[in-house]
């Protein structure tokens, strides 16, 4: 990469990048992005449309055959007298018995614990510092992967902490922190360790697939064998491109940040390894104590049947709670071994503080959870199913071609709104049912999904955490901008695209399973 590209103090890095299509292109979409309402006012957008939609829908007959049925489908007014009285009654129930709340609020009470207490903290530190140099690009991207089960952290830890680990190695910086976001972002779907994340978009699968098959049930680790393959995948890319990409490319971009600026990187204290040890071992015994728990055939965690990973079984309906155990309790003892807690308020005010962070999220949820009840109320959602699968099989194209055109879809919308989340609430309706109806399992189409939004993560300066990124790499090379980022981030991105969809037809097609009780195919009934 040329002084002039990367943002040397004799350049003019952003003027230089805009100049290209891709830099241009991505100009807009921050524009346009930037005039795009809150997700949470999109939300409310879709249900009036909705409302109005089954208001004027309702007066016309359609062929379509609801499965649920076997009746023609009938688009139900919403606005009629007697179903808003009914909307009214039942808002509050809408809402608190909307499940994506749950999930997440109950596991970021056991994750804010182990996160503030800085058990994770400490952990990845550790995992980083004992690294030899040899193998430190892949260890920093496999660490910011594993972050995903901490939320936020591996933005605001591994990504700056990548940045300092490469610094004082002798390596660029600005390689480190591509590395880390790259694994951060650009792999937010690959991880082995089940995070909240996963029953999250489950839940919402599960209620989209729910418009076709009022019975179906999805897993919550439906994805999960497939995601703990792409963990290697997606280290692979990042080893590969940092080393001989992207760092060569930096080898004459001089650092001149101010030293005072640029972070240090702080060891353990003995009394934080210590608290690290014991806490490890704590949540290993929590690991090993459920594993015996579930061997025995007379189990209570398993199903009536003996089997442990039908959807019966009461293990396969606890993996949020444990997921708060298995943080809560080795973050409870990290904290009071490492002196971070006092008293058990200090632990309280710990997942207070995650719930505040939340706080928007809720507000969001709020009206995702009236959308999304709308929309299935009003059957337009399995009207727009039932069409649009006719209208496919019409294209007669292959499977396949439908789940590449599901990937690109999802990574070309997720320039312009950020949170999977809220991304899946939208488009899960649409796509879920749709393409049942052609014989796609929700499995698939959520593995589809999760690809997509995960790699054109790091090249939107729409996603939240992308002007932060530019402030640590600013601390080393201090004219760096949105363009120097981008420049530094689009290799990932487009091999990470390409690669990982290539993966996942390359999985399915030698029917390696997604997941626990996954399959590829639906078959109704």
């Amino acid at each position: 990469m040329s002084n002039t590209s990367t943002g040397n103090k004799g350049g003019a890095p952003d003027n230089a990048m805009k100049s290209t299509w891709a830099m241009r292109a991505l100009d807009k979409v921050e524009v346009i992005g930037n005039k795009l309402p809150d997700p949470a006012i999109i939300f409310f957008i879709c249900l009036v449309i909705v409302w109005a939609l089954s208001a004027l829908l309702s007066n016309f007959t359609y062929d379509a055959i609801d499965p649920r049925t076997g009746q023609a489908v009938v688009v139900n007014n919403l606005l009629t007298g007697d179903s808003l009285a009914d909307f009214l009654s039942r808002m509050v129930k809408i809402f608190t018995g909307f499940a994506p709340l749950g999930v997440v609020l109950v596991a970021m009470l056991g994750v804010g614990v182990a996160e503030h207490s800085g058990f994770i903290s400490a952990g990845l530190k550790r995992m980083l510092d004992s690294t030899p140099k040899i193998l430190l690009t892949p260890m920093v991207i496999l660490v910011a992967i594993v972050s995903h089960t901490a939320t936020d952290a591996g933005y605001v830890l591994v990504i700056p902490l990548a940045g300092v680990i490469f610094y004082a190695m002798g390596r660029h910086p600005l390689a480190g922190i591509a590395a880390a976001f790259a694994g951060v972002s650009g792999g937010f779907c690959a991880n082995f360790i089940p995070s909240a994340i996963d029953p999250l978009l489950q839940s919402f699968t599960q209620s989209a697939a729910q418009i076709i098959d009022p019975n179906i049930q999805v897993n919550p680790l439906n994805n999960w064998f497939f995601n703990s393959a792409s963990t290697l995948l997606v280290v692979a890319i990042g080893w590969y491109l940092t080393d001989r990409v992207i760092e060569p490319r930096l080898k004459d971009v001089e650092v001149d940040g101010d030293p005072s600026e640029i972070p240090k990187f702080d060891e353990l204290s003995e009394l934080q390894s210590k608290a690290l040890r014991v806490s490890s071992f704590v949540m290993l015994l929590g690991i090993i104590g459920l594993i015996a728990l579930l061997i025995p055939e007379s189990s209570p965690m398993r199903a009536p049947d003996g089997q442990l990973t039908s959807f019966a079984a009461p293990i396969m309906q606890s993996i949020v709670p444990l997921i708060f155990l298995l943080f809560l309790l080795p973050g409870v003892v990290y904290g009071f071994m490492s002196g971070t807690y006092k008293t058990t308020k200090d632990m309280i005010d710990s997942m207070t503080n995650a719930m505040q962070g939340m706080s928007y999220y809720i507000v969001m949820a709020f009206f995702c959870a009236l959308f999304i009840d709308a929309f299935g109320k009003s059957n337009l959602g399995a009207l727009l199913a039932i069409e649009g699968a006719e209208w496919l099989k019409t294209l007669a194209l292959p499977s396949m071609i439908t789940i590449v055109g599901i990937i690109f879809l999802t990574a070309f919308v997720n320039l312009f709104v950020g949170s999977s989340s809220a991304k899946w609430a939208l488009l899960g309706p649409i796509f879920v049912p749709m393409l049942m109806q052609l014989g796609i399992s929700p499995d698939l189409t959520q593995a589809a999904y999760r690809l997509g939004d995960s790699s054109s993560n790091i090249i939107t300066p729409l996603m939240p955490y992308f002007p932060l990124v530019v402030i640590y790499c600013q601390r080393y090379v201090k004219s760096t901008g949105i363009g120097t980022l981008l420049s530094l981030m689009l290799p990932f991105s487009i091999s990470i695209l390409l690669l990982w969809t290539a993966f996942l037809l390359i999985y399915w097609g030698l029917d390696i399973p997604l997941g626990i009780q996954a399959s590829y195919e639906y078959k109704p009934g």
